[in-house]
């Protein structure tokens, strides 16, 4: 008896078929609950060189943060929109089905399972990119997988950007979050020592995630003037930049990925500006990360992931109606890991 084989769905994005559960926003704002809302929307339509996804998890990730207040202010200059916002669902990463392929798209068919970024990840379906998708890995579940592409991607960049090495002292800050803990993951993989900087509380996380030691921001100054890395990794926080430096052997590597409590305007993008600026004038390397977002990084990782090397710390799953409460929750700090949006 022969199997009837999918049909690969070519039409042009004329017009969307349905509607869909979504979240949106039209304005920005800090308290969720007042921003978004959940909305009976049209399905996005297909164009030639995009795929419509099924979405079956969406991940949540301090970007989503920063899409739905507008925050730093300076964003809003880069194009996301200036009264309120472009995209008017914050979410990004995803972990779904193929439903639809366009005419140009040669290399995914309609029941793949994939993951990556998008604009407007928080929906039943969304429209995709290929070049920013790759498959699924095999032997995780889709909330597992939505974990990985914005934080994965970045930890991987940033530590490849490092040029981390077997044998070098690494130390981490922010180990405990969503990118950390891949960075802890990866920075390890390469035979790195590594220390985690993160809360008392989430010690035993990045314990198991594969660091050798794990400091109490609360309690233990990593640049104590007794221990000092062949490499940073700053990811969380706004430590300022000498106190970095201190820390780094005379030829460390910087890499500041992300901070935090740096101003409504520019949100501490200054500290990496003054990195790249004095790099060229002292013996250490200064700078940062503009994470590019790629199926290339993606497929990289899925290696990774589906031998075991690295696995998503995933803290708590939420409905898509509680998509309020997951932004909230990772705001707060709570998070042990990431924080997943299920559909």
């Amino acid at each position: 008896m022969k199997t009837a084989m999918p049909q690969r769905d070519t039409r042009p994005a004329s017009a969307g078929t349905g509607t869909m559960r979504a979240i949106v926003q039209d304005r920005y704002g800090s308290d969720p609950a007042e921003v978004l809302r959940l909305a009976t929307i049209a399905r996005p339509a297909v164009g030639d060189g995009e795929v419509l996804v099924r979405v079956h998890a969406a991940g949540v990730d301090r970007g989503t943060w920063h899409l739905m207040t507008g925050l730093p202010k300076l964003m809003r200059l880069m194009g996301f929109g200036l009264r309120r916002p472009q995209q008017p669902n914050p979410g990004r990463g995803l972990a779904g089905s193929v439903v639809a392929v366009g005419r140009n798209v040669p290399t995914l068919e309609p029941g793949d399972e994939v993951y990556g970024t998008v604009e407007g990840s928080f929906a039943e379906f969304c429209r995709a990119d290929p070049g920013r998708l790759a498959r699924k890995p095999a032997n995780l579940t889709f909330a597992q997988a939505a974990a990985v592409p914005v934080s994965g991607v970045t930890a991987l960049q940033a530590v490849r950007k490092a040029q981390v090495g077997a044998g070098e002292k690494v130390l981490v800050i922010g180990a405990s979050g969503g990118v950390g803990t891949f960075a802890v993951q990866l920075a390890a993989a390469r035979g790195a020592e590594v220390t985690g900087v993160c809360s008392a509380a989430k010690a035993d996380l990045v314990r198991a995630l594969g660091a050798d030691h794990v400091l109490d921001y609360a309690r233990h100054d990593f640049a104590d003037g007794v221990h000092r890395y062949d490499v940073i990794l700053d990811i969380g926080g706004n430590t300022r930049l000498s106190h970095l430096r201190r820390a780094l052997v005379p030829a460390g590597r910087l890499v500041i990925v992300g901070g935090e409590t740096g101003g409504r305007w520019t949100g501490g993008f200054g500290r990496q500006l003054r990195a790249m600026a004095l790099s060229p004038f002292v013996s250490q390397e200064l700078g940062m990360l503009a994470s590019s977002e790629n199926s290339e990084d993606l497929s990289a990782l899925r290696e990774l992931l589906e031998w075991g090397t690295v696995t998503p710390a995933v803290d708590r799953t939420f409905p898509l109606p509680e998509v309020p409460d997951a932004i909230r929750h990772l705001a707060e700090g709570g998070a042990r890991g990431k924080v997943v949006v299920t559909l």
